[in-house]
């Protein structure tokens, strides 16, 4: 079908008396049309995070032989190359005339399968499917994009007794597999939810107005280069083009031009330098070069960079000015604490993870649940120095007279500690803490990173209506990281503080 200027589609009507060509040009139909969608729309190459993202590494043995990851890419013809599982390939030097560099790629391969013949009539006879396959192949000659994929590329010398990964990917050496001309395939849009793109252009505001500031008007030089960088980060988002494919690699130039902006500082600017809002900048900093090197990407290290930018970019505010540009937002009527407190307190169906009370949304950022050890371990969740500490499992009432059965754990003395992810910077958290309401009369001291935020109070009891989700409030000051940990240190003398799950929320 490709060898035509046009495409003919099967159209079948009453009476219409098909053949295995008409069938098989059915098929082949759609195969090209599809073909040619991948053509025109999706430039060839490996598409990256998909899989393994088809990476090439050495296996760690003293022999010529590599794996390949699994992964997906596309050829210049439109054909889709999958690799479903890890591939190894063995490269035999002696196929070669050493030095030479050889060429790593993966090839589209069709294979004719499930072979059948009828014994009732041996003309009838043939294959019954086409398995869309794979090849793995060391060539010698630069690779054509339009019929295979390189995926890595290697020099070896005459003497070359194993292959081994680039100490300096960016400056493979003989021996060492080079990366540099993996051709990525062409993605339009972004998988990034929208509302995690808008804060990311609400931070890019922020950050560029503190940059300029500094820049422009205190002459520090290495700042215009961050800013510069932080632009061309914004004009990318404006074209949608943004992804979790290409954010972190994006953000890497942001990254180097802010270490180079922390040694200007420390070198020439020293009375900034000594402020502890510009230590939490270098260290915000470091965090964020050292995840990008460890190459683990997800939604949690999303998290993390669009939190320590905004954090950096208050630390700088504090230290050098320059006016924040606010976003404008539609503001609703203000609910007091008390109201979103109190509505959830009694609340006895499931904490989505979303809520609204009053016209305040609320998103859920993290919950635990007691005694569970997949959350418990996840959480870091602990009980310390306790001087009693019991299981217990209650089936009871919510206020409304609904029955809910629940595991916790009750401690008296010490203190319980927790881990919470998922954070977002600056913004108030709501805890509430499902617990026998029976049990209450008890003050509790929370702290944050090792500060303290108050008092927990847990006024009164009920012995109808047992179950309460107790709230407290952490106030956005001492919201200052994506992840916290929290302490609770119980300070009523013969109480005991029990608990079965806690749920956190942040106002979106």
């Amino acid at each position: 079908m490709a060898d035509f200027k046009g495409y003919k589609r099967i159209n079948f009507f009453t009476g219409f008396q098909t053949t295995a060509d008409d069938w098989n040009d059915l098929v082949k139909y759609h195969v090209e049309k599809h073909k040619l969608h991948n053509r025109l729309l999706h430039g060839p190459g490996v598409v990256r995070n998909v899989l393994g993202g088809l990476k090439v590494a050495a296996r760690g043995r003293a022999d010529l032989s590599v794996e390949i990851s699994p992964g997906f890419a596309l050829d210049g013809e439109g054909n889709e190359i999958y690799v479903p599982e890890p591939t190894i390939k063995t490269i035999d030097p002696g196929d070669f005339k050493l030095p030479q560099t050889v060429y790593l790629v993966v090839k589209y391969i069709e294979e004719l399968t499930d072979f059948v013949s009828y014994k009732a009539n041996l003309e009838y006879k043939g294959h019954r499917r086409i398995a869309e396959t794979f090849k793995v192949e060391a060539i010698i000659t630069e690779p054509d994009i339009r019929r295979e994929i390189e995926i890595a590329r290697v020099h070896l010398t005459k003497d070359v007794k194993r292959i081994v990964d680039a100490k300096d990917p960016l400056n493979p050496k003989e021996n060492e597999l080079s990366l540099l001309y993996v051709p990525e395939a062409g993605i339009i849009g972004s998988h990034i939810d929208k509302a995690k793109l808008n804060e990311l252009a609400s931070i890019l505001t922020q950050s560029k107005a503190v940059y300029s500031h500094m820049f422009n008007k205190m002459r520090i030089l290495s700042a215009g280069s961050v800013e510069q960088g932080m632009n061309a980060l914004d004009m990318l988002l404006r074209c949608n083009i943004v992804d979790e494919r290409n954010l972190y690699d994006l953000f890497a130039t942001v990254f180097e031009f802010q270490e180079e902006l922390v040694t200007d500082v420390e070198t020439n600017y020293p009375q900034y330098a000594t402020k502890k809002e510009f230590a939490s900048f270098k260290k915000h900093v470091e965090l964020l070069q050292g995840m990008y090197k460890e190459k683990s990407f997800n939604q949690e290290t999303l998290v993390n960079v669009l939190g320590y930018q905004k954090k950096s970019t208050e630390n700088l505010q504090v230290i050098f000015g320059g006016k924040v540009v606010k976003k404008a937002v539609e503001t609703t009527q203000k609910t007091s604490d008390e109201v979103i407190l109190g509505k959830l307190k009694e609340k006895s169906d499931d904490f989505a993870e979303t809520a609204e009370v009053e016209g305040v949304k609320l998103k859920r950022i993290d919950m635990i649940d007691i005694l569970e050890k997949e959350s418990e371990q996840q959480h870091k969740f602990r009980i310390v120095d306790a001087k009693d500490k019991y299981r217990t499992r209650q089936k009871l009432k919510y206020p409304d007279g609904v029955i809910v059965e629940d595991t916790g754990i009750a401690y008296e003395g010490g203190y319980a500690e927790w881990e919470i992810s998922n954070v977002t910077p600056n913004r108030d958290i709501y805890m509430f803490m499902r617990m026998d309401y029976v049990h209450g009369g008890w003050e509790c001291e929370i702290s944050v990173n090792g500060k303290k935020t108050g008092t927990m109070v847990c006024e009164g009891e009920d012995r109808k209506f047992r179950w309460r989700n107790w709230p407290y409030k952490i106030p956005a000051e001492y919201v200052t990281d994506t992840f916290l940990t929290i302490r609770q240190t119980p300070n009523s003398a013969d109480r005991d503080v029990n608990m079965f799950k806690l749920w956190f929320y942040q106002p979106s």
